[in-house]
This record gives C-alpha cells, structure tokens and sequence, in this order.
C-alpha cells in the first residue's frame, strides 16, 4: 500500500480545500492510505475528524518554521509516508525541504490551484517532483512563462461529485427559507468573499438590473475577509432589500437550485469550482472571461463570458437570461452534459492515482534515484 500525505497550510474553506477533500476521501483504499498534515485551527481539519481522515497537525508559523520542516520528518517517519502532494506557499515550503532531510527520500507533487503570478520557481522546478495544475491556463503559464519542464507540469482538471451535485436528485432549494416565492427571479454566485473574486462589481451591476426586475434578489453565499466591506457598499449603492447573505453553506447543491442564473464575476481563477457545480446543477452561468474559466464555460452554449471589472457587461448578460428562460435552460443542460464529460469527480480521482503509481515506479528504479534537489 502506497502512503500519501497531501498538506495545506491554508485557514479557510473554499474551492481549494475542497478539492483536496475530494481528492483524499475519493482514493483507492485497497492501493493507498490517505493521510492529511494541515495547520490545528484551520477549517480542513475540521473536515477531516467529521470524514475519520488520518490527520496531523502541524504549527506553521510563515513561509519557513524550523520546527514544522521537524514535525513533518517526524510524521514521513511515523506514517512511512511515500508521497508528499503539497497545496499551498508555507507547506510546500516545509514539507518539501522536510522530504529532501527525510531518509525515506518521498516524491514530491504540488499543486498549483491559483493562476495568479509566482514569485519563485525554486519549488516548481526543483523541489517537486511533478506539478499538477487543476487547469491547462496555469501549466501553459508555468511551462511557457516560468521555464517549468514541460514533463514536469501536468494538468488533473477539477472534478465534481455528480452524486452530490445532481439536479434530478437534488429538488430542494433555500426559497422558503429565504421567504422567496418561488416565482422571485434569483442570481447569485457562492464564493469566499475575497477581493480576487469581484463580489462588488456584481453589486454595482444590480441597479441596472433591477431596473428591469424590480422584485429581483441577489443570493450571495460565503463568508471571508471583505464581508463588512461588502455590507457597506450593498448600504451605499440602496439595495440592501434586494441582497440576501446566508453566510457559508454547507448545501451547495440547494443554494444552486434557488438560482435562476449563476454569476461568477472572479478577477483571477485558474478554472472555478463553483462554475463547474452551477453547471452541474444545470444552471446557465455568467463568469469572466480571465484565467481557466473559458475552458469550462462555452461562451453562448453554457453561459456567457464578460470581461473582468465591468458591471455593465455583467448586467447585460444577467438580463438577457432572465427575459430568456428558454434559453437558460438550454444552456443548463448542455453545462451538466459538459460536467459528466470532463469534469466528473472520478476522473480527477484516476488522473491522481495514475501520477501516484508511475512516480512510486520511477522511485523504485535505480537510475531515478538522484535527487532533483
């Protein structure tokens, strides 16, 4: 059996966590032991004692903390752990220094899930064995930009889990509990409230829409750092009747079957989780056209793309949904068609295994025995 420790040393709770949740309940119990290191008061490790996931937990104190690269040689020793999947800048960091000081001498993965710029390439290029990418924007950009090998860099798109996300199993939605009717058009987008996501550009588009649906509401689920900043501007721009803020919800299929239209106005996404489940949930989408969204969203077939800060673009194309519900819902089917084609959970679960099982082979070869370091 082949022991894999993913690390995050990430807080909070979004697409990123998620995906690797996915990633260490969805393997092979009969071919891997899945192991998670994350930091004690971080949201994961919640997720981890509510699933009964073998979990470590590791003090990171910044970008480099002596006694974290320890604890992490501790843990390979103590878990005989032969693949190290690191997430984020601080346990990257850590836990692959900590692999290259380990007599058991781990693979190293890391994912890139961001496709903002990085600052080094040290750890794409020399500390990791592999580098997966959860869309082909990033590993275009780290191979053509960065000088990343191109053997090094593969893209593992992001799956969904069609059982979870499912509309014919799925009838519920938030609307009673919302006291909407369930005639009440509602957009709506789920995400971190995070400047990089562009919550307030979809606030200034609302006046616009509202003009022509005046009974309209704006669902905006999540939770995070510009939420009070988010508040302040719903007051100032005189829609505060027509936004409802739930908070974090753990029933993202239902917060979907509320919308009539999913709106994602991100500035930066390497591919968007939340898109992939809107369309799964047979939602027609609104994103920006930035980073891996257009490899998800087919503009004019499973939603529209508009480009990045621009409420009027937004509003538009909002509006000619709402008058359109025949098309919506064309371009809803055709997004969950598209799902269960590329993006199905289990067939980012087998790209994993399948990396797992060619790096423990090449380990195993003594002419692979260098280290890249």
């Amino acid at each position: 059996m082949i022991t894999i420790l993913h690390t995050e040393s990430s807080l909070g709770w979004g697409g990123q966590e998620r995906r690797i949740m996915r990633e260490l309940l969805g393997l092979s119990r009969e071919a891997f032991r899945p192991v998670l290191a994350c930091r004690p008061e971080s949201r994961i490790a919640e997720k981890a004692r509510e699933d009964n996931l073998e979990c470590e937990l590791v003090k990171m104190r910044g970008n480099f903390d002596p006694l974290a690269v320890a604890r992490f040689l501790r843990i390979y020793r103590r878990y005989a752990v032969d693949l190290v999947h690191t997430h984020s800048s601080a346990d990257s960091w850590m836990a692959s220094v900590a692999a290259k000081l380990s007599p058991r001498r781990p693979q190293v993965v890391r994912t890139r899930h961001l496709s903002s710029a990085i600052k080094t390439r040290l750890i794409y290029s020399r500390l990791a064995h592999r580098v997966v990418t959860v869309g082909e924007s990033t590993r275009r950009y780290l191979v053509q930009e960065k000088g990343i090998p191109r053997e090094r860099v593969l893209t593992i798109p992001t799956g969904v889990d069609l059982t979870v996300f499912d509309p014919l199993k799925i009838r519920a939605n938030l609307r009673n509990e919302l006291g909407l009717s369930a005639e009440t058009p509602v957009i709506g987008t789920m995400a971190v409230f995070r400047r990089s996501k562009g919550h307030r550009f979809l606030l200034q588009a609302m006046p616009q829409i509202l003009q022509t649906h005046p009974d309209l509401k704006l669902l905006l689920a999540g939770e995070g750092p510009q939420e009070q900043n988010l508040r302040k501007m719903i007051e100032e721009l005189g829609i505060a009747e027509a936004v409802l803020m739930p908070g974090f919800r753990e029933d993202g299929a239902r917060v979907l079957n509320t919308l009539d239209v999913f709106v994602f106005p991100s500035l930066e996404e390497a591919l968007g989780t939340a898109i992939l489940e809107a369309l799964a949930m047979e939602k027609p989408v609104v994103a920006t056209r930035v980073g891996g969204i257009p490899e998800i969203v087919e503009d004019g077939r499973t939603g529209f793309l508009v480009p990045p800060e621009d409420p009027k673009a937004l509003a538009d194309k909002v509006i000619h949904l709402l008058r359109d519900r025949a098309l919506g819902k064309e371009m809803g089917l055709r997004g969950r068609r598209f799902v269960e084609s590329h993006h199905d959970n289990r067939f980012m679960i087998r790209g994993l295994e399948n990396l797992y099982r060619e790096l423990m082979e090449k380990r195993k070869s003594p002419k692979n025995t260098k280290t890249v370091f």
